[in-house]
């Protein structure tokens, strides 16, 4: 993370993440195919986001998890393919989620979904709302600011200075959850292309027991990540 106020530091952030990534914990094959590498993220083509959509979700991760860090950034571990990839699927469109009012905006997270607008619906019509400000504001759309500016942008973003309708307000807190678990997600879900996240905190992926290793603090596991597909890092 770069100076946006109220979030943790880079280094922490990704110490304090790494039990996230234990949502990847199954069985796994005992050997898979290689795989090819995947398109550039200048050549991919979105499932659903559109050009501006995308050049802002590109602009947006790359701010939150920057790439000059210690660990890959977040455009490394392919989080925009990610983020467009559980938009275009069940996530994006709420399908199995409670989405009947009434809405309470400003109610506490722990009591869910708060607006008639699903995740999709939310990244669509925000982005062109924030882009309208911050050209109004900085002079150009989000995507095309300079790094120290689009940081300030984000950090407005998530104080809502800009005092965004009720329904968008978790706009923020959407973005950032998504680029998190882009960061540590299995690979087959778009994300953390090549295991690198996993391979930067020492996770041991979807590896089929390590039970061993439980007790043994400060010791470094000596395998390498293992995906839900089999791929190793």
């Amino acid at each position: 993370m770069r100076d946006i106020p109220g979030l943790p530091s880079r280094r922490g952030f990704l110490k304090a993440s790494a039990a996230t990534a234990a949502i990847a914990s199954i069985a796994v094959p005992a050997k898979a195919e290689e795989k090819p590498e995947p398109v550039a993220l200048t050549e991919y083509k979105p499932d659903c986001l559109k050009p501006s959509e995308w050049a802002f979700v590109m602009a947006a991760v790359a701010r939150l998890i920057p790439s000059d860090g210690e660990g890959p950034g977040a455009i490394e571990a392919r989080v925009p393919v990610f983020i467009d990839k559980q938009l275009a699927g069940d996530y994006g469109k709420a399908s199995d989620w409670y989405m009947v009012g009434p809405y309470q905006p400003a109610a506490s997270p722990l009591r869910g979904w708060q607006t008639p607008l699903n995740p999709l619906e939310t990244y669509q019509q925000a982005i062109p709302v924030f882009d309208d400000w911050c050209k109004a504001t900085h002079g150009k759309i989000f995507a095309e600011l300079d790094a120290e500016t689009q940081d300030k942008a984000l950090t407005s973003l998530q104080k809502d200075e800009m005092k965004i309708k009720p329904e968008l307000r978790e706009f923020f807190s959407i973005l950032l959850a998504n680029t998190k678990e882009g960061y540590f997600s299995d690979p087959m879900y778009g994300g953390n292309h090549g295991m690198a996240a996993w391979k930067y905190i020492g996770f041991p992926g979807a590896r089929g027991s390590y039970r061993e290793w439980v007790g043994k603090h400060n010791v470094k596991y000596p395998l390498g990540p293992v995906s839900i597909s089999g791929e190793r890092g």
